[in-house]
């Protein structure tokens, strides 16, 4: 078991990752009746993508001997409706100022297309990916 999650009422969730015991904490969205204090799940869908490509990229960095540390990742998420859903997710990779090479920005790019969560997203669901190499 990887997680487990409680309802604690007014739309709010407590998740706890049961190896660390770290845990979030989810709020309906202000536009679907909540609050809008805390992340909501699709929040965390879209954040986990931003999240996935900047581990699988550091994966590849470390492995490459490319320092990427201060990489970030600016993540919008667009919802459709009939049914509720994440229609398209933004992300913009900031890269800090440093030199890169031709080929160390390919592998990076390529890392961050191929990490698991973008892998298991909905082929209907529109990504935009932009690099920014300061």
């Amino acid at each position: 078991m990887t997680s487990k999650v409680k309802y604690t009422g007014n739309l709010r969730t407590e998740a706890t990752h049961l190896k660390s015991g770290n845990t979030i904490i989810t709020d309906a969205p202000t536009d679907n009746n909540g609050k809008g204090e805390a992340f909501s799940p699709t929040d965390l869908v879209a954040t986990a993508l931003g999240s996935c490509m900047l581990t699988i990229m550091g994966i590849k960095a470390q492995n490459s001997n490319i320092d990427m540390k201060g990489a970030e990742v600016e993540i919008t998420k667009i919802m459709a409706s009939n049914p509720r859903r994440i229609q398209k997710i933004e992300a913009i990779i900031k890269m800090p100022s440093k030199s890169y090479t031709d080929r160390e920005k390919k592998i990076l790019e390529k890392a961050a297309m191929h990490c698991p969560v973008f892998n298991s997203l909905s082929s209907d669901l529109e990504e935009s990916i932009k690099f920014l190499w300061q």
